[in-house]
Parts: C-alpha cells; sequence; structure tokens
C-alpha cells in the first residue's frame, strides 16, 4: 500500500479492507514499469495489473502513473458511469485533505474554469451528434469510389482515365480517413459497441487497415501530444529532428543520421509521399499478425479481396497494384499535410506535467473555418476544440453542417472566451499570434519550422 496511513475512505462502502492516504509525493513514486498508481478526482488507484488489460492499451493509461489523470480521463471515457465499475476494484485509497488536486506545476485554475466550459457545452447541447450526417458522409464516400470505378469501366484504362480514377479513390480513401476517426473516437452512437462496428467497417472494409492498430496508436497521440517517446505521431525514426530540443540534444551528442540541416528539403520525398503506401503498411500488418488480430485481419484482407474484384477484369495485376500504389501515394501527400499543419511547427518537447488544457494549447492550433478547410481536414482545422474535448468535437461541427445550428463555432467561440476572458492563464497558452491561421499558412509552417530545427541541429553540431 504504500506509506500512507490506513483508514477507511469516507464515501466510499466499506469493503473490510482500509484504504490509506496519500501525498502526491507517494503517488509520484509509484510510476514504475512494474508499479503503477494516478489519482482521478482525488482517488487514488492502483492500476499495475490493470494497465495490462485496459482496452486502450497499456501505454496510454501508463502514460498517466504517477500523476493526476481526472482529465484525461474524462476526455478518453464518453460514458464515465460504466468505466467506474472497472475502476472500484482498482481503489487504494485518496489524496490526503492537506493535499492540492492538482500534482506538481498543474494549474489548478485552468483545470477548474476547463470544466467549468465543458459543463457549459454539454448543457448547451453541443456534444449530441446526428447520426444522419454520418451515413450522408459514408454515402458520399461510396459514391466517389463508385464513380472512380465507372470511369475506368466505361471509357477505358488509358492514362488520364486511370489518373481521373485515382483522383476518385484517393479522395474517397482520405474521407474515410476522416470518417473512421469519428467511429474511432466514440463520438457517433451512444452506444460504444456500435463505434466500435461501425469503425471495423469503416477503417478495415473501406481502407484496408485496422482499427485496434490505429486506437493504440492514436490514442497515444491524444494522452500526451508532442511529447518524446510518448506520442508516436512524432516519433520520426532519426528522419527528423522536430522542435527546440531535439535537435540541440542531437546535436551536442553529434547525431547525425541524416543532414537535418536539409530536412526541409528532403521532407518532400521522405514525408508525403511515403507514410501511408510504405510506413503505415508495414506497421498494420506487423501489428496485426503480432498480435493474433485476426478480426482486424479479416477485415482488412476484405478491403483487398473487393478491390481486386473490381479492378483485375480491367487492369490485371500489375495494373491492379499500379493503381493501388497512385491512390495510396495521393492519399499519403492529403493525409500528411492536414495532420502535420496543427501539430508540427508547434511547442515539441520532452515530458513536463503540464495540465490537459495547457499540453493540448502549446501543442497544436487551428486552421481557419471554411466550407471547403472543413471537408478538406475532417473539420480538425477545430484542432483545438478537437484535442481538448476529442470524443465530442468533430460530431459538433458536423450538427452545424446538418442543421444550421452552427455548434461548432459556438463552442469555438467559447473555446476563446474561455482563454481570453475567463481564463487568463490559459490565454497565455494560446500559440503565437492567434489560435488560427490559413490553410496555406499551416502547411507553410511545416516546411519553415523544420528548417528551424535544422539550423538549430547544425548550429549545435558545428558548435557545442
Amino acid at each position: 500500500m504504500g506509506g500512507g496511513s490506513q483508514q477507511t475512505v469516507p464515501g466510499e462502502p466499506d469493503s473490510g479492507k482500509a484504504k490509506g492516504v496519500y501525498t502526491w509525493e507517494e503517488v509520484q513514486s509509484h510510476c514504475s514499469r512494474n508499479d503503477q498508481w494516478l489519482v482521478i478526482d482525488r482517488k487514488v488507484y492502483n492500476i499495475t495489473q490493470w494497465a495490462k488489460r485496459h482496452p486502450g492499451g497499456f501505454q496510454v493509461i501508463s502514460y498517466y502513473a504517477g500523476e493526476d489523470a481526472t482529465e484525461a480521463f474524462t476526455a478518453f471515457h464518453p460514458d464515465p458511469k460504466f468505466v467506474q465499475k472497472f475502476l472500484k476494484p482498482l481503489l487504494i485509497g485518496e489524496l490526503a485533505t492537506t493535499e492540492p488536486s492538482q500534482d506538481r506545476d498543474k494549474n489548478a485554475a485552468i483545470v477548474q474554469d476547463f470544466e467549468t466550459l465543458r459543463a457549459q457545452v454539454e448543457k448547451r447541447g453541443l456534444f449530441r451528434a446526428q447520426p444522419l450526417f454520418f451515413f450522408l458522409h459514408l454515402s458520399h464516400i461510396l459514391l466517389l469510389e463508385a464513380l472512380g470505378w465507372l470511369t475506368v469501366w466505361m471509357w477505358g484504362t488509358g492514362w488520364i482515365q486511370t489518373l481521373v480514377c485515382s483522383v476518385f479513390l484517393a479522395t474517397a480513401q482520405a474521407q474515410a480517413g476522416w470518417l473512421q476517426h469519428d467511429f474511432g473516437h466514440l463520438s457517433v452512437f451512444k452506444k460504444s459497441s456500435w463505434n466500435h462496428l461501425a469503425h471495423k467497417f469503416v477503417i478495415g472494409h473501406l481502407k484496408g487497415a485496422s482499427s485496434n492498430w490505429w486506437n493504440h496508436r492514436h490514442f497515444r497521440h491524444h494522452a500526451k501530444p508532442n511529447i518524446f517517446i510518448k506520442d508516436p505521431d512524432i516519433n520520426t525514426l532519426h528522419l527528423f529532428v522536430l522542435g527546440r530540443t531535439q535537435p540541440v540534444e542531437y546535436g551536442i551528442k553529434k547525431i547525425k543520421h541524416m543532414p537535418y540541416n536539409r530536412q526541409h528539403h528532403y521532407f518532400f520525398l521522405v514525408g508525403p509521399p511515403l507514410i501511408i503506401p510504405v510506413f503505415f503498411n508495414i506497421h498494420v500488418m506487423q501489428t496485426m499478425v503480432s498480435r493474433r488480430d485476426w478480426v482486424d485481419l479479416a477485415w482488412f484482407i476484405s478491403f483487398y479481396l473487393r478491390f481486386f474484384s473490381c479492378y483485375l477484369p480491367l487492369y490485371g495485376l500489375v495494373g491492379s497494384l499500379v493503381l493501388i500504389s497512385i491512390v495510396r501515394f495521393l492519399e499519403s501527400h492529403w493525409f500528411v499535410w492536414v495532420t502535420q499543419m496543427n501539430h508540427i511547427p508547434m511547442d515539441i518537447d520532452h515530458e513536463k506535467h503540464r495540465d490537459w488544457v495547457t499540453m493540448q494549447l502549446q501543442s497544436t492550433c487551428n486552421i481557419e473555418q471554411s466550407f471547403f478547410n472543413d471537408w478538406f481536414s475532417g473539420h480538425l482545422n477545430f484542432q483545438i476544440e478537437h484535442q481538448t474535448t476529442f470524443t465530442v468535437c468533430t460530431f459538433i461541427c458536423y450538427n452545424d453542417f446538418m442543421y444550421q445550428l452552427n455548434n461548432y463555432k459556438k463552442y469555438h467561440l467559447l473555446f476563446l472566451f474561455f482563454c481570453k476572458l475567463v481564463s487568463n492563464d490559459a490565454a497565455a497558452q494560446l500559440p503565437p499570434g492567434g489560435p488560427e491561421k490559413t490553410l496555406w499558412r499551416g502547411f507553410a509552417d511545416i516546411v519553415t519550422s523544420l528548417k528551424t530545427s535544422g539550423d538549430l541541429w547544425l548550429d549545435a553540431y558545428l558548435h557545442k
């Protein structure tokens, strides 16, 4: 139990076992791989064994070992009452009354203000999804796929027709990527099981990937965005150095796996063209086979059976492989530019144990709203809102599209009001120059930030 005093925790049923009262120092000492505690609403839980069985993966829950996980718990679980039955056996005590609710340097004022904001947003009904929009979104994806096939079926398989078909299919793939993202965040249906089934269908059958692979990878990103080692989206396998800390560390240590001062040039050759066709495809296969995830593998195979049954009669085997390669190439560019414009130019560093809102604000930014930007980015142009309350934000914008209620904009304005008027501390964390930028500025900032990081590496490499 650790060094805490033993007594029954007020408000908890007496299970026959005494509960402990702990200090933050004691909780923080339990943060190793084989000894993990965390705090939710001032209750202390021992998650050492449960982490291995955690549905979201052991890593995402382990990231909060030794610290307060209340805000992350609220963000990740749309139905906290359901999750309580899993938490109850893990309860070992509570924080001492003399201890603050937040650990380390987490800003209590921001935490409290954001809780108030969430309550206001929920009260206004901005968290309610409209499944009809998702059905229409799915329909437009299927229509794009049908148009791609009809193009070559009716007018032949020449290069122009093939290019047109590839654009249709790549657009369908990109839009299916945004759709699976919503299902993966359990954002559409009230029942989690329906979201999970829809997620497997979209990401597996329509995209040829794995839902479990995506969940374990993407939730880790949300848990600790732009934090080295913990966020897989910034694990560049030594191909790039990011932010302002890593380049200097690599330079001082004389690490030169690549000419990093040229990374803003070779990014165009290594990043957008290869992420999906090479890295993601290999990683998806490795993950499914190593984890023996036969269900996801079956969905994965169903995608390629459907694709080749449609295009083998028209192109033959080699031509079909060329077609899917072109589609993946185009989709990969779309995916990389959209997903990285919000994060790569922002603060990227080692773990600093910041509160939830501060961590999210410093690691992301918004892209200005327009009908095209909303569609093109899958509404991830509202990235700040998505990062802070990601189980709900995307479909708020869909309510806006379906019913002209302007819900996402309302939440966006509420969030800015929260930052600028309610919480001065949060306002200080907004990105420099304002919370949003143009789409083209977002793209350009990816390259600019890579150049800045590369220059920092070169300076440290040559002079330190």
